[in-house]
């Protein structure tokens, strides 16, 4: 049996060095008893940086020396992670626990375990929670804790230095016109940008969810009421004709990894894009020169008072048919302790994002300076069906890819501004129709 005293002396007795700049506060560790003959399947989503899977699994397997506790890990595609978390929750079988996206919890509240005593211990340890860890980690309009967000990956701006001069421009404009001249001078010296309008979980949802917001656009109001039929959703699909014609030709098709493949054969010069990206070309001699000229720069905000980026949040959730939810809770917080999860950063290369506040001070952001600008992702005053409130509906409305669609619909010509804020809520309503 593996007791409170037992999980502190796990925490510290990882054989990777801590970070001595990681402040910790006095907090009372959870009594955890683990189950006589507890065994954990989990499923998270793939990594996108090799040496996220490598400590991921040296840190559960750390885990099992230390417990006993046999610990499988299965990385599943990020288009496949909902349907196999739905499925899991509808079956109630497979995985003790999933670390899904953003809204996955608040879809099953029913099925899966609260985490409220852990979440709070590692908020009294790390510094605190940061806004899209609450966002996501609590059940709306309450204290409970329904998921442990592990970590956000940005969707900054990254672009060639060199096509940017070229094109006259030193920096990425903050504003819409600003931005959409500078992309229509990249398309004038044939190296044209590209955003994701495909039914990308990543890149689709970010872009669309960017282009509204920064707009002063929302899917919901604060209560929940549908308001996506807006004049400012009609500003911001209006702004869309005007720059998809900038677009390298097929992104109404992107997927998660398209632009990935464009920017880097040198056929797209300015895209919207994790850390990923940036380190495959720098340590690639092939593409190393190309990440030499790479900037990474915020969204511009438009009408926003602060980039409109609600960072992709890995969600991690326990499931009610699990006959080890000790374990597989002690788990995750075994990997949210400093020895484990600051490597784990490190090994990132700032691709996932801290949610809690202690972990600002990791030295992977002081590695690069091109990478700073991922640290805050999850300071964030966005999230995935903003300004609502996060339930099953808001949680639904971006898995049917609601404004993705919206979107894609206007820059495709299948329909106008108009037409297409009506049908999106008209779609939307059905997910929001309690609430109404």
């Amino acid at each position: 049996m593996i007791t409170r005293r037992t999980l502190g002396a796990l925490a510290a007795a990882s054989p990777l060095a801590a970070n001595a700049q990681i402040r910790t506060n006095p907090a009372t560790m959870p009594n955890l008893p683990i189950e006589q003959g507890a065994t954990l399947r989990m499923l998270r989503p793939v990594r996108f940086v090799q040496p996220d899977e490598d400590v991921f699994r040296a840190n559960c397997a750390r885990f099992t020396q230390q417990t006993g506790v046999q610990v499988r890990v299965d990385f599943v595609g990020w288009e496949d992670i909902t349907q196999q978390t739905a499925v899991t929750a509808n079956t109630g079988a497979g995985p003790d626990l999933i670390i899904a996206f953003d809204q996955a919890p608040h879809i099953y509240t029913d099925k899966i375990v609260d985490l409220t005593d852990i979440a709070t211990y590692l908020g009294q340890k790390y510094g605190g929670w940061r806004p899209l860890a609450r966002a996501y980690g609590m059940r709306a309009g309450t204290q409970q804790w329904i998921g442990l967000p592990f970590g956000s990956t940005g969707g900054p701006i990254v672009a060639r230095r060199s096509a940017l001069r070229e094109a006259g421009f030193d920096s990425v404009p903050e504003d819409h016109a600003g931005f959409l001249r500078l992309c229509q001078a990249l398309r004038r010296i044939n190296k044209p940008a590209g955003f994701a309008l495909g039914n990308a979980v990543g890149d689709g949802n970010a872009f669309a969810n960017w282009l509204v917001w920064s707009h002063g656009g929302f899917l919901v109001d604060e209560s929940g009421a549908v308001g996506i039929n807006s004049r400012e959703t009609i500003a911001a699909l209006n702004y869309l004709r005007e720059l998809y014609p900038t677009f390298i030709p097929g992104t109404i098709s992107w997927n998660d990894i398209s632009n990935n493949r464009a920017y880097a054969a040198g056929e797209c010069f300015m895209t919207q894009n994790g850390v990923s990206l940036y380190f495959s070309m720098k340590n690639d001699p092939a593409t190393a020169a190309l990440a030499e000229d790479t900037i990474m720069a915020p969204m511009p905000k438009g009408v926003a008072r602060s980039t409109p980026n609600a960072g992709l949040t890995m969600n991690a959730m326990v499931f009610r048919h699990s006959r080890f939810p000790n374990a597989a809770k002690a788990l995750l917080t075994f990997l949210m302790e400093e020895p484990q999860y600051e490597p784990w950063l490190r090994a990132n290369l700032g691709y996932w994002s801290q949610p809690l506040d202690a972990y600002a001070a990791s030295a992977v952001w002081e590695s690069d300076p091109k990478i700073t600008i991922f640290r805050d992702t999850m300071n964030s005053e966005f999230w995935l069906g903003y300004k609502g409130p996060i339930t099953e509906g808001s949680a639904a409305a971006t898995a049917d890819y609601v404004m993705v669609q919206m979107c894609a619909s206007v820059a495709s010509g299948q329909a106008t501004p108009e037409q297409a804020a009506r049908e999106a809520e008209r779609r939307a309503q059905r997910f929001f129709r309690a609430r109404r």
